[in-house]
């Protein structure tokens, strides 16, 4: 059985959209202004993004997690960003369609915030 690495990723409405259009099997590819893919590697800091950062740009923001072979995912070092639990991988654009062939399993949805209405 393979080894797996849980990731976590805050996301928006659009992304969110183009991940269930692929049967909740893959991220979609980087706009030319992304070089990156960044998951991250704590519920808490994807809760913290989602909520701070997705909520105030788009009304609502999403939280998903998913598994990835450990082995494969080792080839992206880990980068502090922040405090001690601000971690992410950063995967090339370039790299993304071999990441989505490494994902184990389908990206679920496990927490949804949106703007309170008064």
């Amino acid at each position: 059985m393979t080894e797996t690495t849980t990731l976590w990723r805050p996301t928006g409405p659009e992304e969110l959209d183009l991940v269930r259009a692929t049967g909740w099997r893959s991220w979609p590819s980087r706009r030319a202004d992304q070089p990156y893919f960044y998951p991250v590697l704590t519920e808490q800091y994807a809760i913290m993004i989602a909520r701070d950062w997705n909520v105030p740009a788009s009304g609502v923001g999403y939280v998903t997690r998913f598994e990835v072979d450990r082995a494969f995912a080792q080839r992206y070092p880990v980068r502090q960003v922040g405090g001690r639990e601000i971690l992410e991988l950063w995967v090339p654009a370039e790299e993304l369609d071999e990441f989505n062939r490494h994902i184990i399993g389908r990206i679920e949805l496990v927490h949804e915030f949106r703007a309170h209405q008064d």
